[in-house]
């Protein structure tokens, strides 16, 4: 699948240079899958293979990593990474437990491996993190490393959360104690900045909020930038402006805490009591999630058939993810945690389209910046059918994006214009 914070991490290498820095981005565990350029270097730390077998098999650990590293290769990790399910913290508690401990840990090798090539080959001025789940690595890294280290916070409680004990209340004891050890921790909200404060039990005044980034300049500026076509499905229905259709749609991962089954739910109610709003889902679903998810999608389309709540499956590219955006009228995405950042609030507000969320978390600080959009009482099924009614109808005749929400993201959040403020917090960490 498309990772939001390995695109966030691409996107802010890109932005740094842009501004002047030498960035270079790492990929641990696997390779990234962006949809944009990938600006991270070929070669995987940490392969996820072998963090994985070093655990889960005796004796593995002891090999030498001249018997081991073909199993870092970029081509192995993608090939046995596509054939595993997504990633379940349920079933992650004991590894997740060895990576915090760090070389204390059965992944003393390939951790030392990746000390070493930051500080003999690399020798930045700075390390980033790009979550606190890598943090078993900062002590013996400390130990080495005579520059800054930090890390960028991006929904690491999720995953803890998510463990089972005894393995979650070990975790966040081992997170907390390695994150003292960063110079500086950054966010993408001030929401996140005062819950991961009290959360790791450390001072706010560690803490930095840095804004997300997008690089609006690898979307096409052809006429589709600008006119939004309406889905092919219902070309026929709107050529009478008197039938102009809303559409509501849904695009993250399939998955609970994301809130699907909380706009299906909405669906459900909406359709019964409207003929002119329709439901688009699409993004990535995994497989442990698909019994439930495709169940649930034929019992809400018996209601009202297909063409009215629609199934786009997981955008294979970026021209086909900005078209699935381009069709909606509103985003909703009803999460069920608090979201640390939001970055899908922003891809659609690249190409114009405003966002129904919930009250919580990064959300309203989305909101208020784009000056654009509306929240609603979060966990409340009623809450959610009402805001859906109480939309603006759309506007007669053919769609078309709402400029003034495009050009104040883009303002905002554009690369050009991030790249040299999350720079210049990044060289405070050294001063």
């Amino acid at each position: 699948m498309f990772c939001g914070s390995c695109m966030q991490d691409n996107t802010l290498a890109r932005a740094l240079r842009l501004a002047g820095a030498d960035a270079v981005l790492l990929p641990t565990y696997t390779p990234i899958r962006v949809d944009e350029e990938n600006e991270s270097l070929s070669r995987v730390f940490l392969g996820g293979v072998n963090v994985y077998l070093d655990s889960k098999l005796p004796g593995w650990k002891l090999l030498p990593r001249l018997f081991k590293r073909w199993l870092d290769h970029p081509t192995i990790v993608k090939f046995l990474s596509k054939r595993s399910s997504s990633t379940d913290a349920g079933q992650l508690g004991d590894l997740t437990i060895d990576l915090l401990r760090g070389i204390a840990g059965p992944q003393q090798a390939e951790i030392s491996e990746l000390i070493s090539f930051l500080c003999d080959d690399l020798r930045p001025d700075v390390v980033l993190f790009s979550n606190a789940l890598l943090s078993g690595i900062v002590p013996e890294l400390r130990s080495r490393f005579p520059g800054r280290i930090a890390c960028l916070l991006q929904g690491d409680d999720i995953f803890l959360e998510a463990l089972p004990e005894p393995w979650q209340s070990q975790a966040k004891e081992l997170v907390s104690q390695n994150a003292a050890g960063f110079d500086r921790l950054f966010t993408h909200s001030r929401y996140y900045t005062e819950f991961m404060a009290k959360y790791l039990n450390l001072p706010a005044t560690r803490f930095r909020t840095i804004p997300l980034t997008i690089d609006a300049d690898s979307l096409r500026t052809n006429h589709e930038m600008h006119v939004k076509l309406p889905p092919i499905d219902v070309v026929a229905a709107v050529r009478t402006p008197s039938t102009r259709r809303t559409t509501i749609g849904y695009f993250a991962r399939i998955c609970p805490e994301k809130g699907v089954f909380q706009f299906l739910d909405a669906a459900e109610d909406v359709v019964a009591q409207r003929s002119d709003i329709d439901f688009v889902i699409a993004g990535f679903l995994p497989e442990i999630h698909r019994p439930r998810f495709e169940k649930r999608l034929r019992s809400v389309q018996k209601l009202a058939g297909e063409r009215r709540i629609r199934w786009e499956g997981s955008p294979a590219d970026r021209d086909q993810k900005f078209r699935i955006l381009r069709s909606y009228d509103w985003l909703c995405v009803p999460t069920e945690y608090h979201e640390p950042k939001g970055l899908y609030v922003l891809e659609a507000a690249q190409v114009g389209v405003p966002a129904l969320l919930p009250n919580h978390g990064a959300f309203p600080e989305r909101v208020a910046d784009l000056q654009s959009g509306k929240l609603y009482e979060p966990g409340s099924r009623k809450a959610l059918m009402d805001a859906v009614l109480s939309l603006p109808t759309a506007d007669a005749g053919s769609k078309s994006p709402n400029l003034l929400l495009r050009d104040r993201c883009l303002e905002r959040y554009g690369m050009a214009n991030t790249g040299p403020e999350i720079l210049k917090a990044i060289r405070e960490v050294m001063s």
